[in-house]
């Protein structure tokens, strides 16, 4: 595997050991070419994570090997990282790293760092969100360009409510990531009432391609708007995270105009420091602004009273939330009442 070598990221050496194992057997791309790519696209991925409490998705062993999600800060952390103290729906808590340099991602990618997953928030404020996630995830029977269809008449839906815009990435999978910078106002609550509402109006445009139905067995042959992504302590991959599957792909920040010519495959560990040596960081600019999520709300407000719209489930590892339906799948609570 090779003796350690040294590499070095934002000013800061970071020391890498066994350089030479190999992290994607598909491909024959090494942890080092994992080091390599995360200093190719340093200033994308700091960019995405920075003052973001992040949890670390490991393959110490490579994408063939054991994995594992470290959501506490390693023991062995450098004190030039700072952290986060969060809190989890369970109500435990966590100090959780929070990249403030390139180097920092670099030394997560030493202890087989493949993905990472930034919570919505900056560790000076835990609980108020300053990004509005939506995630576009293609279901059995869909594919890439189903969710490109959706993304474009949500592109819509968000400019009509409040003049939203939104910033589109590459899952690394088949779905879209839409994200828009907003103010840090409101509480995750109300930022999942948000996503909701714009997963119901998407659905009404929609309704024979895309669903917001939780369980499975509702959503059919249409895009699930998973409106759950923006629940506390749930994450998406970060632009740039390299995500673990044999090629070695990356979820990848697009303009608008390439979401519809863009294929996933296209983006790899090997194929996006060319295209960010090209072009940079094409979401560079996210950070210039922040949205209001007042004309959603008001959306959710006139679905709950005018049509009875009101919450949604939550994940299956959450308290029961104030206002929710019953958590039971539907097959289920029919079999129960009958």
């Amino acid at each position: 595997m090779g003796e350690a070598v040294e590499l070095e990221a934002g000013g800061r050496t970071v020391r890498l050991s066994s350089p030479g194992k190999v992290f994607f057997p598909e491909r024959g791309f090494t942890k080092l070419d994992l080091a390599r790519y995360y200093i190719a696209v340093g200033p994308g991925i700091l960019r995405a994570l920075r003052e973001r409490p992040t949890t670390l998705e490991r393959y110490p062993e490579g994408v063939t090997g054991e994995n594992f999600f470290q959501k506490r800060a390693p023991k062995n952390m450098p004190d030039w990282i700072p952290t986060a103290h969060i809190t989890f729906p369970s109500g435990r808590s966590a100090d959780e790293m929070c990249p403030t340099e390139e180097a920092a991602v670099l030394w997560a990618a030493q202890f087989g760092t493949l993905t990472f997953h930034p919570w919505p928030v900056r560790r000076g404020d835990v609980d108020h969100p300053d990004e509005l996630r939506i995630d576009l995830d293609p279901q059995p029977g869909t594919d890439y360009d189903d969710a490109v269809r959706a993304a474009h008449e949500l592109r819509s839906v968000l400019h009509e409510f409040g003049g939203l815009r939104g910033w589109p990435k590459t899952s690394g999978g088949r779905g879209l990531h839409v994200f828009v910078p907003i103010e840090p106002r409101w509480t995750f609550t109300q930022v999942r009432r948000a996503a909701i509402a714009v997963a119901r109006e998407l659905e009404r445009r929609m309704p024979d391609r895309v669903t917001t139905k939780w369980w499975k067995e509702e959503r059919g042959e249409r895009i699930f708007v998973d409106y759950n992504q923006t629940a506390r302590d749930r994450t998406i991959a970060s632009a740039y995270s390299v995500r673990p599957r044999p090629h070695a792909p990356v979820s990848a920040p697009l303009r608008w105009e390439e979401v519809g010519d863009a294929r996933p495959r296209d983006f790899d560990l090997a194929t996006m420091p060319a295209r960010f040596a090209e072009l940079g960081d094409v979401h560079a600019d996210m950070d210039d602004h922040a949205f209001s999520l007042d004309a959603l709300l008001d959306l959710a407000r006139r679905d709950e009273h005018d049509h009875g719209l009101g919450d949604l489930p939550y994940p299956p590892e959450y308290p029961k939330m104030p206002g929710e339906p019953k958590r039971v799948q539907p097959s289920r609570a029919r079999k129960d009442n009958s």
